[in-house]
């Protein structure tokens, strides 16, 4: 047997999905476990996860000195370190114009933190108005910053395909730099520099990253161009605190979710070590008003906690808040926006609940559960929270989905503003774009799970049309069965605090591309069983054979199928359960508990078999 292999559990899970169990040679467990002194199930869970044995500790354990990579590595790093270098050694004045969402907002504060570090006094941004500029750069935020000062302006989080934009810039006599991550075409922009992991002639191997780690190696490499050319000695004054301000790296690493492997893993690491003891004012403020005090950091404090405050800035009220927030050194000034940006997080949950339930009319009203894409949309909806609207429409109907929205250009006319969520094996981005070419669009694009559009009011028909015939052609030659890729079985009472802690230091931090691990455990009951809050459904699980239970919690089961037969209690059930493990801290106490993602209904205390031999 190979060391690793996987076979078919189940087809027909509780929630329709499929099941796939990995297998492991126990020889190859042995093996990690002996050699490199880690844990029996840490050992099961890099091999199913494919973890070279060569890359184990850094994996594991990035280090700094030891693991980080070469920023000139990148295509044009090298040469756009050394012009900045020289035109800050020249006294040039440098602007920053940043996207709207975390990734920008810290790349932006990143910028300005170096900026400020090695002389210049002032730093002029520019972060666009979501609802009236748009994503992307504009020629009138290049004029703005160059009526502050600036003779260079660095583009973060964007521009690589803004070529009219660039190129208008120029001609206004500035010098433009561009630092981004987005999906690159064969001809850039006139910029004088594009350093983007993703160009087709970049050979880094770096495109894993988001924006703010592209502009985290760049301020690397203009310090060492700086240094080199004795700048910090001539000037007296220290070399910037780089290693201080991983915090804000992996901040924006998280919320941009993109991969968390190889050097993102090391940003997010290390920066969750500093964001603990932060010296960066704004984030301290931000954290004080979202509960976050004295204690570590993690995946889902950045993204589901500080993230959406920062982004609501953007969405309801005035998109640089939190970049301003990020980049000010005034305590007093980031408590006041700290505050601001808690209030337009909660007033952007209540428009959004607003919106999804009027959403979710619209799809039952119009009988579009049998649709193979979903599209909605209404004059009156907030343009900011659109995604988050297709997203949460995505989740419940396992479907694509498109939210449009409505708003006045920067021209005065009327404009739908479209964001989509995509399932895997439907490329999203790859639509709007073939929609773009059909003329229907003023522009469209994005990644393949995540895309947004353009769209006059008078083509919406239309375009609903060709998307829904687009996706349908797409889903003929996909198997959109979910799946649940199983990383190993577990049983209830081996589920402690201690083995989940492990997990998280050792295996984690976890997130795209690296997801939580999804356990199988097998012939369990439930007792206990109730609902909590709206649709959710909370048990405690025990092994059928018997010992001590734990509790879990089924989110948004009520109504499924699954959440049925959970509170259904008539008769003894036994079930087998994909679930996730983690630590609920209450009241100063920690209790390991469940998350429950699926399960399968065996009767009668038949035990369900492997469909194929492991």
């Amino acid at each position: 047997m190979s060391e690793v292999s996987q076979a078919r559990y189940t087809d027909h899970s509780l929630l329709d999905a499929r099941w796939v169990l990995s297998d492991v040679s126990h020889d190859a467990v042995a093996r990690l476990v002996t050699r490199h002194n880690i844990p029996e199930i840490i050992a099961r869970l890099l091999l199913v996860r494919g973890i070279a044995e060569d890359t184990i500790e850094s994996f594991m354990s990035p280090v700094l000195g030891k693991d980080f990579p070469d920023p000139h590595a990148m295509t044009d790093m090298k040469e756009a370190a050394a012009f900045v270098a020289d035109a800050v050694q020249q006294g040039k004045k440098i602007g920053v114009f940043g996207d709207f969402d975390v990734d920008g907002a810290t790349s932006t504060s990143l910028l300005v933190h170096f900026l400020k570090h090695i002389g210049q006094t002032d730093v002029p941004f520019h972060i666009p108005d979501r609802m009236k500029e748009g994503y992307g750069p504009n020629v009138d935020a290049l004029r703005a910053l160059q009526a502050q000062g600036a003779e260079i302006v660095i583009i973060c989080d964007c521009g690589t395909t803004a070529h009219q934009v660039i190129a208008a810039g120029r001609a206004l006599g500035l010098d433009i730099l561009i630092l981004d991550h987005h999906e690159a075409e064969e001809h850039l922009p006139d910029a004088n520099f594009v350093i983007n992991p993703k160009r087709k002639d970049d050979e880094s191997e770096l495109d894993m990253l988001a924006a703010c780690g592209v502009v985290y190696l760049f301020c690397v490499a203009v310090n060492a161009a700086l240094r080199d050319g004795s700048y910090y000695a001539d000037k007296k004054i220290s070399p910037p605190p780089l290693k201080n301000w991983l915090d804000i790296v992996a901040l924006g690493t998280v919320c941009d979710m993109v991969p968390l492997q190889g050097c993102n893993r090391l940003f997010v690491k290390r920066g969750f070590e500093m964001m603990q003891h932060t010296d960066n004012v704004g984030l301290r403020a931000l954290m004080a008003v979202s509960g976050i005090h004295d204690r570590p950091v993690n995946v889902y404090d950045a993204g589901f906690v500080l993230g959406p405050r920062i982004n609501a800035g953007s969405r309801i009220y005035k998109g640089e808040l939190g970049a301003t927030l990020l980049s000010t050194e005034d305590a007093e000034e980031a408590r006041n926006i700290a505050w601001t940006l808690n209030d337009c997080n909660d007033k952007r949950k209540d428009i959004q609940a607003e919106m999804l339930d009027h959403a979710i009319s619209l799809v039952e009203r119009e009988d579009m559960s049998g649709q193979d894409i979903l599209i909605v949309g209404h004059e009156d909806w907030h343009p900011g929270l659109s995604g988050l609207v297709a997203g949460k429409l995505k989740e419940k109907y396992g479907k694509p989905a498109v939210a449009i929205t409505y708003t006045t250009n920067e021209k005065g006319q009327r404009e739908g503003r479209g964001s989509g969520r995509s399932v895997p094996g439907i490329n999203l981005g790859g639509a709007f774009m073939a929609a773009e070419k059909e003329g229907l669009l003023i522009k469209g694009g994005g990644h393949a799970m995540a895309a947004g559009f353009s769209v006059m009011p008078e083509k919406v028909d239309d375009l609903i049309a060709f998307l829904q015939q687009h996706i349908r052609n797409s889903a003929a030659d996909e198997d959109l069965t979910p799946e649940f890729v199983l990383d190993s079985v577990l049983s209830v009472s081996g589920v402690t605090v201690p083995l989940v802690q492990m997990i998280e230091q050792q295996f984690g931090p976890f997130g795209q591309d690296h997801p939580q691990p999804q356990f199988l455990f097998r012939n369990v009951k439930f007792s206990m069983v109730d609902v909590v809050g709206e649709n959710h459904i909370k048990a405690i699980m025990t092994d059928w054979e018997g010992g001590s239970g734990i509790k879990t919690i089924a989110f948004g089961a009520k109504g499924t199928a699954m959440g049925d037969e959970m509170l259904d209690q008539g008769y003894n059930k036994i079930f087998d359960v994909v679930g996730k493990v983690k630590i609920n801290s209450w009241n100063g106490r920690e209790n390991a508990e469940i998350q429950i993602i699926d399960a399968i209904l065996a009767r009668d205390s038949q035990k369900k078999q492997m469909q194929g031999a492991i």
